[in-house]
């Protein structure tokens, strides 16, 4: 086991400078000055664009450009957004709640959505539970997330007035109700996924050897179902999870602006929009890095679930 997080960790090193590589110079292939986005609209002279390059390192050279990023960045320093004026790390922190909060929650929705849902097709196989289960993954698997947050704000906050359809709310029980739209939004559509692989996972346990046998032991049914053939299905349901999980810190994007929350997909795409390079660096490969991580957590999980 230790050996195996050790490896994974080391691979982690030429990964990143791959990211950190295609993150940097992508982003200066973008049409538009920097320096004159800065400034905004107001009027200023070519000794001030020179003196704003200079301050930002804009004025050098791109591959020491290249070099200064990536001596900041073994030290943990992301930079400093040209917009905003604040450290990238500071940005970071600060949009990262929101973003988390609504991967765990979504996260924690649609594992309660399909995994049940899927264990039920697969035992009930060609049923009518089959049959909507089915319906339900296509349906939830096609349909894209602003479009079914669109119809869940229709739904429950014009029509029956029961949530909020914007904002984050001030803690407590009101940030539960921002959430849980947007948070159920991105649930449906990971369930859809999760529903047809826990499904497929079960039907081929099920119909393995060790199952017939624990059925000629006198086995209760749902001891089966949970213990032996749930159990021995977790390992693709768990790859597809963890994924899903990692997809989330960056898939939220789309549900962020439908629903304004503001989070670390908003702070992205806003940053690109305004050319502030230090942020969209940094925030691209804080993500990456989070996710390759949980590439390794599930990694781990596979010997815990199946030693």
């Amino acid at each position: 086991m230790a050996r195996l997080v050790i490896t994974r960790l080391l691979t982690l090193i030429p990964l990143m400078f791959v990211i950190t590589s295609v993150v940097f110079f992508l982003i200066r292939l973008v049409p538009g000055d920097p320096a004159r986005i800065i400034i905004g609209n107001q009027r200023v002279t070519e000794a001030n664009l020179q003196n704003i390059r200079k301050q930002y390192r804009l004025d050098r050279p791109l591959l020491e450009q290249y070099g200064l990023w990536l001596r900041d960045l073994a030290h943990g320093d992301l930079g400093r957004s040209f917009r905003q004026r604040t450290n990238v790390n500071t940005l970071i922190l600060e949009r990262l709640p929101v973003t988390l909060k609504l991967a765990v929650f979504s996260f924690v929705l649609s594992l309660v959505i399909s995994i049940p849902l899927g264990i039920v097709a697969a035992v009930k196989r060609n049923s009518w539970v089959d049959a909507g289960a089915t319906t339900f993954s296509l349906l939830g698997a096609s349909s894209p997330v602003y479009f079914t947050g669109i119809l869940l704000i229709l739904l429950f906050s014009y029509q029956l007035n029961w949530l909020p359809a914007i904002g984050m709310g001030e803690g407590g029980w009101s940030e539960v109700k921002h959430l849980f739209l947007p948070s159920l939004t991105l649930g449906l559509s990971l369930a859809a996924i999760t529903t047809r692989i826990t499904r497929s996972a079960m039907v081929e346990s099920l119909t393995q050897d060790y199952i017939e046998t624990a059925r000629a032991k006198g086995l209760p049914g749902r001891t089966i179902i949970v213990k032996h053939a749930f159990r021995n299905a977790l390992i693709p349901v768990i790859t597809v999870a963890g994924l899903q999980f990692g997809f989330l810190l960056v898939g939220t994007v789309l549900v962020e602006h439908t629903f304004a929350l503001g989070g670390l997909g908003s702070l992205l795409v806003n940053s690109v929009q305004a050319r502030d390079y230090p942020v969209v660096q940094g925030t691209t490969v804080f993500i990456a890095g989070v996710f390759i991580l949980i590439n390794l957590g599930v990694d781990v999980l596979y010997a815990v679930v199946d030693p």
